[in-house]
C-alpha cells in the first residue's frame, strides 16, 4: 500500500492490519483535540447567542428612540372638509389645534409661445447676427442663432443648451396634421411671479413674438403670453402669506400644507393627536421589550434530568452575567422612579403601571388598553412627559468616560425612553457626543472580546496538537514500515532455511 509518505506497507509480512492499527492509535490521540473543538463550539454558540441578544437590544433601543422626544412621540391626524383645495398632513413638531385657510391664488408658471410656422425643420434666420433674447431669474440671455441651423427644432435645442437651468424650450404643433402650425414654447423653470420671463424678443426673420409684459394685476397683454407666472397667496389663520410655489409647509410647525385651487372663503382643518398611532408605537416598544425578556428567560432556564445519569439542559448563556446586566439596565431606566416623584403625583402619570403598562410575573410588559385610553384622553401632555425628555440631555462636566455618571442626565426631566436609550448605549459603550479620543467598551464588547480571545486560544491549541498528531502519525508509519521490512526479511530467511533443510533430508 502507498500512503501519503510514499512508504509501502500492508501487513503482509507480519500478518497485522497495520493501517487499522495506525488509524486507531491516531484516533485515540485525536480525542484531546475533539474535546478542545467541543469547547470551541460551545464558545462560538455563546458568541452567536450574545450577538442575537445584542440585535434584540438594539431593536428595542430603536423603538425607545421613537418615543424619547416630543417630536418622535406625537403622531397626528388631520380632519376637515378641504378636499380639492388643499393637501394637509401633520407629523413631528405639529401642535394640536384648528386652522383656517383661504386660497386667494395658486402658483403659476410663466410661458410664452412664438408665432407659428408651417415647418419645424426649415431654417428661419435671414442672415448672421440674429438673436432670441429674454431675461429670467435675474439672468439675461441672448441666443445667437446660426443662419445655417435656425429651424424651430434647432433653436429650441440651442436655447436648452445655453439657458437650460432657467427655461425649457419645446416645439408643439397647435395646428392639424394636414395644416400644421409649429410653435416654439418657452417655459420658465421657476414658479411664481419671480420666475417670469421678461424682455422676450426675436430678431430672427422667420420667428416673431409680441413680448409685451403682463399688466400690474398679472393679466396677459400679449396673445403670445400663454400663462403668467403668479405667486400663491393664502390667508392662513388670518395672516396673508405669499409663496412662489403652492407649498406652504413652512408656515405651521409640523404641518405639510399645499394649495390646489382657489377657495370661495375659508376652509377649516384640525390637527389632533392620533391615539391609535401613538398606541401602536408603544405597543411596538412593548413587543420589542418582551422579545428581549423572553430571550433572557429562555437562556436562564435550567431543566433538571428526568432520570438518574442524564444531564440537565440549560440555555447556552445560562448563568452568564450579561443577562442580568441587561435586565438591571432596563429596570433602572423604566422602574427606578424616585419615591418623592410618585408621592407628588396626584393624577397618576409617574410610572408605567399607572398608565396601564403592567409587568407580568415573567418580567414581560402588558398594555391595559382601557387604562391607557383613559390616561390618554385625560392628560396627553402628562402621559407624553413620562416617556420623553423635554429639556434635553446634559452631563456632569466632571463625569469620567464609561462610568455611570457619564450617562446620567443632570437636567430635571430625563424621560423613561431617553434614559433607556442611554442605558443601552452604556451596554454597548457608546453615547452621542462621546469624545472621539475615548475608547469606550460596554459589557457586550467585553464579553465578545473575552469569548473571541478564548476561541483564538483554542484554535492555537488545536493547531499545535494537530501538528504534533501529524508528526506522531508519520512516526507510526515509519515504525510499522520498518517492522514490515524486518518481518519480510526474516520470513525470507526462514523460507530459505526451510528449503535447504528439505534438500538435505
Amino acid at each position: 500500500m502507498v500512503n501519503g509518505t510514499g512508504i509501502n506497507f500492508s501487513g503482509l509480512a507480519s500478518g497485522l492490519d497495520t493501517n487499522a492499527i495506525v488509524s486507531q492509535l491516531v484516533a485515540l490521540e485525536r480525542i484531546p483535540i475533539q474535546l478542545i473543538e467541543s469547547q470551541k463550539d460551545q464558545q462560538q454558540a455563546k458568541l452567536n447567542k450574545i450577538n442575537q441578544l445584542a440585535d434584540l437590544v438594539k431593536g428595542l433601543q430603536t423603538k425607545a428612540e421613537g418615543l424619547s422626544s416630543l417630536q418622535e412621540f406625537y403622531a397626528f391626524s388631520v380632519g376637515g372638509s378641504f378636499e380639492g383645495s388643499l393637501t394637509v398632513s401633520a407629523g413631528a413638531g405639529a401642535v394640536a389645534g384648528t386652522h383656517t385657510v383661504e386660497v386667494l391664488s395658486t402658483s403659476g408658471t410663466d410661458r410664452w409661445s412664438f408665432d407659428g410656422v408651417a415647418d419645424s425643420t426649415t431654417n428661419l434666420a435671414g442672415g448672421a447676427g440674429e438673436t432670441v433674447d429674454f431675461t429670467v431669474n435675474g439672468t439675461s440671455y441672448s441666443i445667437l442663432v446660426d443662419a445655417g441651423a435656425s429651424s424651430l427644432e434647432a433653436i429650441a435645442s440651442q436655447i436648452n443648451n445655453e439657458a437650460g437651468d432657467d427655461v425649457t424650450a419645446t416645439v408643439v404643433n397647435t395646428g392639424t396634421e394636414a395644416s400644421p402650425s409649429y410653435k416654439l414654447l418657452l417655459s420658465s423653470d421657476h414658479q411664481g411671479g419671480d420666475g417670469r420671463i421678461t424682455g422676450i424678443s426675436s430678431s430672427v426673420a422667420g420667428l416673431t413674438i409680441d413680448g409685451t409684459p403682463a399688466d400690474v394685476d398679472g393679466n396677459p397683454v400679449s396673445a403670445n403670453h400663454v400663462s403668467v407666472g403668479t405667486n400663491a397667496v393664502a390667508i392662513i389663520d388670518g395672516l396673508e402669506i405669499t409663496r412662489t410655489t403652492n407649498d406652504f409647509s413652512d408656515v405651521l410647525g409640523g404641518v405639510s400644507l399645499s394649495v390646489l385651487a382657489e377657495t370661495t372663503g375659508e376652509v377649516t382643518f384640525t390637527v389632533e393627536p392620533d391615539k391609535d398611532a401613538i398606541k401602536t408605537k408603544i405597543e411596538e416598544f412593548i413587543e420589542a421589550y418582551n422579545e428581549v425578556i423572553d430571550f433572557i428567560n429562555t437562556q436562564n432556564t435550567y431543566t433538571p434530568p428526568e432520570e438518574d445519569g442524564e444531564a440537565g439542559t440549560s440555555g447556552v448563556l445560562f448563568g452568564d452575567g450579561l443577562l442580568q446586566s441587561v435586565k438591571q439596565s432596563f429596570s433602572s431606566a423604566l422602574f427606578n422612579i424616585d419615591a418623592a416623584t410618585v408621592a407628588a403625583d396626584t393624577e397618576g402619570y409617574s410610572t408605567l403601571s399607572l398608565i396601564g403598562i403592567k409587568t407580568s410575573s415573567d418580567g414581560t410588559l402588558e398594555l391595559n388598553s382601557t387604562t391607557f385610553d383613559e390616561k390618554f384622553d385625560a392628560n396627553l401632555e402628562a402621559l407624553a412627559d413620562l416617556f420623553v425628555d423635554t429639556d434635553g440631555f446634559e452631563r456632569d462636566p466632571a463625569a469620567v468616560a464609561n462610568t455611570a455618571a457619564w450617562y446620567q442626565d443632570t437636567t430635571a426631566d430625563s424621560g423613561l425612553m431617553a434614559t433607556l436609550v442611554r442605558n443601552i448605549d452604556q451596554l454597548f459603550g457608546s453615547i452621542e457626543d462621546n469624545d472621539p479620543d475615548v475608547d469606550l467598551k460596554g459589557i457586550f464588547d467585553l464579553r465578545r472580546d473575552a469569548i473571541n480571545s478564548r476561541i483564538k486560544g483554542l484554535n492555537e491549541q488545536i493547531q499545535q496538537k494537530e501538528d504534533r498528531l501529524d508528526d506522531y502519525e508519520q512516526d507510526l508509519i515509519m515504525r510499522f514500515a520498518r517492522l514490515e521490512e524486518l518481518m519480510g526479511a526474516l520470513n525470507a530467511q526462514g523460507a530459505s532455511l526451510g528449503a535447504a533443510l528439505t534438500q538435505l533430508g
